[in-house]
């Protein structure tokens, strides 16, 4: 099979979400698990915003002229996020899924990235291998979790929404926990009015881009992100993002309602810093 690979467009919105539907619902229904994506219109749209951010770099697969297959790489900050990656169902031997991702990767070391993330479903044992194989090394395994919302407040902190001002404090956390900020993707969830901060004694102690599959959140302990995951009214997606390794935040979204949906790796390559601080990745970290 003869493949090329070439920059994605908007135009390949279509193709490319009806191929990402497909291929997760395959793959989760192959191993007894519920599809990320509620509908195939919802995957396309999805496709369709990362297709036009400015931000975001698609590469797409054909094989014969036809779509076959699409990566993203998040190039908003100095550590770039991997994904969704997706190859039509009827190609998964095929090594389009090894091009896509090494085409990103080579991508991220031209644009000097310090280092590459992704977050990928544990029970897709053959994507956890290439990631191994192409250097990628396992720092966390993550819980998703969804549930009703939980409605209630932690003593001593304040939830609001964040503001343009609170750019330079949440950058500054950012650092202290990771060793790097994501300020764009902070300033693209403020624009967008669902950037939260959580403030403690007038400090600002945390902040989440959202508390959904696709946002992040830190704090600097375990209370700020309780905070965040009891101030808003639902979960985006499939649901958070929670390190089992924090026993702790784990057991408090379990004993307030929140199941757990799936189980989830978090990988890295490049500059890597182990927490300083409770967080919630996103999906493309």
């Amino acid at each position: 099979m003869d493949v090329k690979l070439r920059p994605g467009t908007p135009d390949d919105a279509e193709a490319c979400g009806r191929i990402c539907y497909d291929a997760f619902a395959t793959l989760a229904a192959t191993h007894g698990f519920a599809c990320d994506f509620p509908s195939r219109d919802v995957a396309t749209g999805l496709v369709a915003a990362l297709l036009a951010h400015p931000g975001i770099y698609a590469m797409v697969a054909e094989a014969d002229g036809v779509v076959v297959g699409s990566n993203f790489l998040d190039e908003r900050a100095a550590i770039a996020g991997v994904g969704p990656i997706t190859v039509d169902p009827g190609l998964q031997d095929g090594a389009v899924g090894r091009q896509l991702m090494v085409a990103v990767m080579e991508r991220a070391a031209a644009r000097a990235k310090s280092g590459v993330r992704l977050v990928q479903a544990a029970y897709n044992t053959r994507s956890l291998a290439l990631y191994a194989k192409l250097g990628f090394e396992v720092r966390e395994t993550l819980a998703c979790l969804q549930g009703p919302a939980l409605h209630m407040k932690i003593d001593g902190c304040t939830v609001r929404a964040a503001t343009d001002d609170d750019l330079e404090a949440c950058d500054r956390l950012c650092h202290a926990v990771h060793g790097h900020d994501r300020s764009p993707q902070v300033a693209d969830a403020i624009s967008l009015g669902k950037a939260l901060v959580v403030e403690r004694n007038g400090k600002l102690t945390g902040y989440s881009t959202g508390l959904s599959f696709f946002d992040h959140s830190i704090g600097e302990r375990d209370e700020e992100i309780q905070a965040l995951i009891g101030a808003v009214g639902a979960f985006g997606g499939p649901g958070i993002l929670v390190p089992m390794r924090n026993t702790a935040l784990f057991r408090f979204c379990l004993e307030h309602g929140l199941r757990v949906v799936q189980v989830m790796t978090l990988m890295t390559t490049g500059r890597y810093q182990e927490p300083r601080g409770a967080y919630l990745p996103s999906i493309m970290y």
